[in-house]
């Protein structure tokens, strides 16, 4: 069975970079993961200064739409690191908060998507082909989990 999610009032929609798991990274609390990982764009970049509004912003929506600002320049190497940066920031997202933990590891080894309609990158698109790199991220973050829970020998 396939597990779709999107939308963060929907089944499994902690799955959701919007959902409301705050995350500690490199020194910084950020309310969602979407507020982190839209920032990190920035990183080293001459509009770096949008990093502090991104993280004072009350929704992910606003994260998102400060960070997909297309006047804006990225940092040179955004697209090399984009992908390690999520899984960083999803990684630590669900070792922070056991409840939603637990969702993910009761998810077995059933594949994950994100149905995204207009997002083929991080989701599955609108014709359900896309790459789905967040799904694949989840997927490696439970696998992740599931192997530092088994060599602590600490059970969910």
């Amino acid at each position: 069975m396939t597990i779709y999610f999107y939308k963060v009032w929907q089944p499994y929609g902690c799955f959701s970079n919007f959902s409301a798991h705050e995350i500690h990274i490199q020194g910084t609390y950020w309310a969602t993961v979407e507020h982190y990982y839209q920032a990190q764009k920035f990183v080293g970049s001459k509009d770096a200064a949008i990093i502090r509004l991104i993280h004072a912003v009350a929704t992910p929506e606003e994260a998102a739409a400060l960070g997909r600002c297309s006047t804006r320049q990225l940092r040179k190497d955004w697209d090399l690191v984009k992908t390690q940066i999520m899984r960083e920031a999803v990684l630590k997202k669900f070792l922070t908060h056991a409840d939603i933990r637990e969702v993910l590891l009761k998810t077995g080894d059933e594949l994950l998507v994100e149905n995204s309609p207009t997002d083929s990158f991080w989701g599955c698109g609108a014709n359900k082909a896309g790459q789905n790199y967040l799904g694949k991220t989840l997927m490696s973050v439970r696998e992740e989990i599931r192997n530092l829970l088994s060599l602590t020998g600490i059970h969910e």
